[in-house]
């Protein structure tokens, strides 16, 4: 019998492009954890980011309504992208939870790497109460230090942390943006309808 709480998985990043690995892993993690849907929510102004390489949130968000628009389990989040000055993840997690209601289990997916970062997020200790992490192993990362850190901040702050073997997808975004630049082809490595939009706007030429 499904669980009657509604539980949604949080799939943020700034997605410049967004490709199929995004959408992979989400739908793996989908599977895996019984999510009701997943929102997928383009970062509007990062604060670790170098801006001059990122598109401008419109389009970055556009991308992503299109990726997203053939799966019903899948949806795009203006969250991030209205929101003024530098996105915090804690902001969204807060937005998040008045439209959802404080009784919706809120699972923000993360790679496995981003454990050693959790401490340095903006008011990280209000974010562990509002929502659990989803962290997604890759082929490659060190499994030793992975379940180590895991412990240590299940332990230290109780953090609720879930983790799942994820597929080997080697395609990044910065790979997809030199591609672009090179004039070499991205076809199956964004859904068509972002290689699509990404030629007709002549994204990432530059």
């Amino acid at each position: 019998m499904k669980d009657s709480v509604q539980k949604i998985g949080i799939s943020g990043g700034t997605f410049n492009p967004i490709h199929i690995g995004h959408l992979i892993i989400a739908e793996t993690v989908k599977d895996k954890f019984g999510l009701d849907k997943v929102l997928f929510i383009p970062s509007g102004m990062p604060p670790h980011k170098n801006l001059e390489s990122v598109v401008c949130a419109e389009k970055r968000f556009d991308m992503v309504q299109r990726a997203v628009a053939g799966n019903p389990h899948f949806e795009a989040s203006r969250v991030e992208v209205d929101r003024e000055g530098y996105t915090f993840t804690v902001d969204t997690l807060k937005k998040l939870r008045e439209i959802y209601g404080r009784d919706t289990g809120l699972y923000y997916i993360i790679g496995a790497d981003v454990l050693n970062d959790l401490l340095t997020w903006r008011s990280y200790e209000e974010v562990f109460k509002i929502c659990e992490f989803i962290a997604v192993l890759r082929p490659g990362n060190d499994e030793k230090a992975f379940y180590k850190q895991m412990e240590y901040l299940r332990d230290a702050y109780g953090v609720k942390i879930h983790f799942i073997d994820a597929p080997l997808i080697d395609v990044s975004s910065t790979e997809i943006r030199e591609r672009i630049k090179e004039g070499r082809s991205i076809k199956y490595l964004v859904p068509e309808s972002v290689e699509e939009y990404i030629e007709s706007n002549g994204l990432y030429k530059e």
